[in-house]
């Protein structure tokens, strides 16, 4: 599963909780390829991967993972566990918002709505079907969602090494990632990308988180 200790960085955190902003971050801290959902639509072959191991009671993303130092959002997201325990000195990242409705306006108006509206195409919705069914809920009512996202969370904060779970939230910016790398914070402005409105934007090409 990723190669032992191949990944710096695991990301635990659900997609709309500032997962592209943290992809561009980990990558020009880490010098490397960071996996977010956005590479599901640069690699379509993946899908099928990703398919197959969600469904897997020993899922195996060797083959994808391969050349990533770091791995934030969903798919990935979903095999946190088995990932972190394969990567046994990788930070584990809980990505998250202030709380979860502001989570939930995002996520709705992005990702479930066009799940919901069938959107991607049809190689993507069955993919997500797996992965939300795996870790997640594949129910997109606002409180089958809530539900889903707290339960996570806390899953995640009960259960993860403390040493090295780290938790993140939009406007953290550097400090906690260079803290937990041991890497000096960079004289830039931390990236924002993939804002509510910039998602829409790309409706005639759709990507998830």
């Amino acid at each position: 599963m990723a190669g032992q200790n191949d990944l710096r960085v695991v990301g635990a955190g659900l997609g709309r909780t500032g997962t592209k902003s943290l992809q561009l971050a980990l990558q020009r801290l880490l010098g490397a390829p960071c996996y977010h959902m956005a590479e599901v639509f640069e690699h379509r072959e993946h899908i099928p991967i990703w398919e197959r191991e969600a469904r897997s009671a020993e899922p195996n993303l060797d083959e994808i993972l391969d050349g990533y130092v770091a791995t934030v959002d969903w798919p990935a997201a979903a095999f946190w566990r088995e990932l972190a325990a394969a990567n046994v000195d990788a930070v584990i990242l809980l990505s998250t918002r202030s709380d979860a409705e502001t989570w939930w306006r995002s996520a709705d108006k992005t990702i479930f709505d066009g799940v919901r509206r069938g959107i991607p195409p049809p190689e993507f919705l069955e993919m997500w079907r797996q992965l939300t069914r795996r870790g997640f809920t594949d129910r997109l009512d606002h409180d089958s969602a809530v539900e889903a996202y707290a339960r996570h969370n806390a899953d995640v904060r009960a259960t993860a090494d403390p040493r090295r779970l780290v938790e993140w939230q939009p406007g953290d910016g550097w400090g906690p990632l260079c803290a937990a790398l041991d890497v000096a914070v960079p004289d830039e402005p931390f990236p924002h990308a993939n804002s509510t409105e910039e998602f829409l934007s790309r409706r005639t090409e759709p990507e998830p988180s």
